[in-house]
């Protein structure tokens, strides 16, 4: 099994990058959807997330997601607390996601704070990030609703691009639209994860 990570800041195209790696025959799993998946009403990390935050998150028994964003990411203390909680899950989860899969699969986890994370590179045999231009970042996610200054609270409570390249074996620029990201994956895959799976 080849497992990439994935990551890169918020807005720079993670997901589209996922999604277009998926065609090229990996299976993408999302570190994000882990997290919701592991939120759920019922999972453990619902219950240790509710006696740590309280049921003011709570919108008809479900976690508000958006809530406990603004509560953690305007605090550093609580966000740590967030990921003391969440993170083993996650890693759980994505553990037996890949242990149920043939050995052969190429998998792209997407995992945005890997650099913030430094230590767990090494579980992964190639780390890609994905980079774009700050404003077209903010243009991605106004687009996604944020505000621009809550674009700029997230940005800047993420790693920088230049942690993100200190940990990376491949960096590709995504501030064109679509079609030119696809090509470009494109030509990273045919150069360096092709000949690894064809081994």
């Amino acid at each position: 099994m080849l497992v990439i990570a994935l990551t890169g800041g918020i807005g720079a195209g993670k997901s589209s990058a996922g999604s277009l790696l998926a065609r090229l025959g990996a299976i993408h799993i999302s570190a994000d959807q882990l997290a919701r998946d592991v939120l759920e009403r019922g999972e453990d990390g619902y219950n240790e997330v509710l006696a740590q935050f309280g049921d003011g998150i709570l919108i008809n028994g479900a976690i508000n997601r958006q809530a406990l964003a603004e509560i953690v990411f305007n605090d550093t203390g609580k966000r740590a607390i967030l990921e003391k909680i969440t993170h083993p899950l996650i890693q759980k989860r994505f553990k037996e996601i890949c242990d149920s899969l043939p050995d052969e699969s190429v998998v792209v986890y997407e995992i945005p704070l890997l650099a913030e994370h430094a230590e767990r590179t090494s579980e992964f045999d190639v780390i890609l990030t994905i980079e774009s231009e700050k404003e077209i970042r903010v243009e991605r996610l106004t687009e996604r609703g944020f505000t621009r200054a809550e674009a700029e609270i997230r940005m800047a409570s993420q790693a920088s691009d230049d942690e993100r390249r200190a940990i990376a074996h491949h960096v590709i620029e995504n501030s064109g639209d679509k079609e030119a990201l696809l090509r470009s994956l494109e030509r990273w895959w045919a150069d360096f994860i092709a000949p690894r799976i064809a081994d």
